[in-house]
């Protein structure tokens, strides 16, 4: 029986064979940044609120603590958004007449909560508890960044899965003295990992990266 095809027919076969899975290959790695990039994750991308409120200001100018507009931080899984009052404790006497602060006054007047927008917002099916971080000695710039210089508020962690992991495996990289987690000027010193092993060890931090450590 005669061959049916030219003996290049096999050559055009493997080419075309090769191809087809570098372009798989090359399209599942752009989907990859594309996942990791901050149009998908949000990653220092400011975002507007009713009021163009500014951390730089409020923690690095007028140092105000992370807890008092945060007051349930330490002891629930929400760090809570702060009522209208807590602007007003200030902003009655201070800048009380500035037309940009017009919003608070009027949600001070009608009791209507301010429409703030989340930052960091996790999906519905994570479960992420701020007390137990930070009583585990985790710093709100570990995970939020440099809040005093940001004028606006974005976020400076992807938030995906593999990011949390990361200090799940290796908190002796990250954790700090519980004295130092509202520090917001705090920098880990050159024996990190060595602290940290001891800081581990006393604070009794487990490694926890079952799925149901935030998924349940």
């Amino acid at each position: 029986m005669s061959q049916i095809f030219h003996r290049s027919a096999n050559t055009i076969a493997r080419v075309s064979i090769f191809a087809a899975v570098v372009l798989i290959a090359g399209l599942l790695g752009i989907a990859d940044q594309v996942q990791r990039s901050p149009w998908v994750t949000g990653v220092n991308v400011a975002r507007e609120q009713p009021i163009q409120f500014s951390h730089e200001r409020h923690v690095a100018g007028n140092g105000i603590d992370c807890r008092y507009c945060h007051t349930s931080v330490e002891d629930s899984a929400f760090a809570g958004i702060p009522p209208t009052k807590t602007c007003m404790n200030c902003h009655s006497q201070i800048f009380s007449n500035a037309p940009f602060l017009e919003p608070v006054r009027e949600s001070f007047r009608t009791g209507k909560s301010l429409q703030w927008t989340r930052v960091h917002d996790l999906p519905d099916f994570v479960h992420f508890n701020h007390s137990i971080h930070v009583n585990k000695g985790v710093g709100c710039t570990t995970c939020h960044g440099q809040v005093d210089r940001m004028p606006l508020m974005w976020q400076t962690s992807t938030l995906q899965m593999e990011w949390c992991l990361n200090c799940h495996r290796n908190p002796e990289k990250y954790v700090r003295p519980k004295a130092e987690v509202f520090n917001v000027a705090y920098q880990p010193p050159s024996n990190q990992l060595e602290m940290g092993k001891r800081l581990v060890a006393e604070y009794q931090i487990q490694k926890l990266t079952s799925c149901s450590t935030c998924h349940y």
